[in-house]
């Protein structure tokens, strides 16, 4: 993979708390930071379409994230999102030709000590490069067929639906 274009939603991976009552805003996407900080050995377009928590995502939201990753040039996509929703895009996602799409997002923001963010983006970056062309989710340390996975808001962790 020589080039990655990245699409970002907003999410937990992008809030910024600002006090005890757990207020925040979506801010600025953090991935950009994330690679550069990781020195990684590819090229990297940053493509920032929302800055929303994945529950107020709505269906003309996902239709943007689609006709964006349609028009890209490059077959590597990568998509940060809210983990609630993820799922749900992830299906409006699936038929999209010519293109590997790897969602993935954060349980903790990528601003706090000990956020998955870093390892969740990892993973998705080596998922987008080594999979077939389709749409997957990488959370958790797993690469997941979207149809199969689900969020167990409880355990706050992506598990196997079937």
């Amino acid at each position: 993979m020589q080039h990655l274009t990245i699409v970002t939603t907003g999410g937990t991976i992008d809030k910024i708390y600002f006090d005890d009552k757990s207020d925040y805003q979506i801010g600025a996407p953090q991935i950009g930071e994330i690679l550069t900080q990781l020195g990684v050995g590819f090229r990297f377009d940053i493509i920032p379409i929302l800055r929303k928590d994945s529950l107020h995502v709505t269906d003309e939201d996902r239709a943007l994230m689609r006709s964006t990753i349609e028009a890209q040039p490059h077959r590597h996509v990568l998509v940060t999102h809210g983990t609630d929703t993820m799922v749900e895009t992830a299906a409006q996602l699936a038929g999209i030709p010519d293109k590997v799409i790897v969602l993935t997002g954060a349980l903790n923001p990528a601003r706090f000590q000990g956020s998955d963010a870093v390892f969740n983006v990892g993973c998705a970056v080596g998922a987008v490069q080594t999979l077939a062309d389709g749409v997957y989710i990488a959370m958790n340390g797993r690469i997941w067929d979207p149809t199969k996975v689900r969020k167990n808001r409880d355990a706050n962790r992506f598990e196997s639906n079937g």
